[in-house]
């Protein structure tokens, strides 16, 4: 082969490489487009992917005779564990909704408190009654979803010290003031996550039961 038809024949490759190169950078910018537009907007089969949701029929349940939303239930168990039965905080939190051993034996001496024994907390039904029993009263008491959920992160005692410190600028206390970043960012996650198990989610979550 000559030098002539050498060269031509390395260029000619060099050329294809190029090619194939760039048709390969082309489908996977093309498939990054389209993964980031169904990401931001996600639709229902998609989210469902991220946004799973087991336990319904005992959301259902208790969520009405706790007489608070079942999407509310739902997003707080996602944050919390994200359906995890078996999740464990380092504070010692238990379960799906990551409800305290201490905090379950105090609702179980309440008027009105689940049945269940609060030792059996790491069932999933018994966590999730429990767990909605205490949103039901911290919502009850603070009249105010926000606050609520402030609550059932950083504590009561924390939030009765911000809502003092708001009160004494003479202003209420909202999400955006809330000091503790984790506390915050709860409460953002859970109002979020609640709009979507509510979007696609909502005929599991609001189904009567059967009979």
């Amino acid at each position: 082969m000559t030098t002539a038809v050498a060269a031509r024949v390395r260029a000619a490759t060099a050329r294809h490489v190029r090619s194939r190169a760039v048709w390969v950078a082309c489908v996977v910018l093309a498939f990054l487009a389209a993964w980031l537009v169904v990401h931001l907007t996600m639709p229902g089969w998609y989210a469902r992917m991220w946004y799973p949701l087991d336990h319904a029929a005992a959301i259902r349940a208790e969520a009405r005779a706790a007489g608070i939303p079942p999407d509310l239930i739902a997003g707080v168990i996602y944050r919390e564990s994200k359906f995890s039965e078996d999740a464990r905080s380092d504070r010692g939190a238990v379960g799906l909704m990551q409800v305290l051993p201490e905090t379950a034996e105090w609702i179980h001496r309440q008027p009105g408190a689940p049945s269940p024994d609060p030792a059996r907390l790491a069932e999933p039904e018994v966590n999730i009654a429990y767990g909605a029993w205490y949103l039901h009263y911290l919502i009850d008491k603070y009249a105010d979803e926000d606050l609520a959920l402030a609550a059932y992160n950083g504590g009561e005692t924390n939030l009765r010290g911000w809502i003092a410190d708001a009160e004494r600028r003479g202003v209420e206390l909202t999400r955006a003031d809330i000091p503790f970043p984790e506390t915050r960012g709860f409460v953002g996650a859970v109002q979020d996550a609640r709009a979507v198990y509510r979007r696609v989610w909502g005929r599991s979550l609001t189904a009567e039961p059967a009979g």
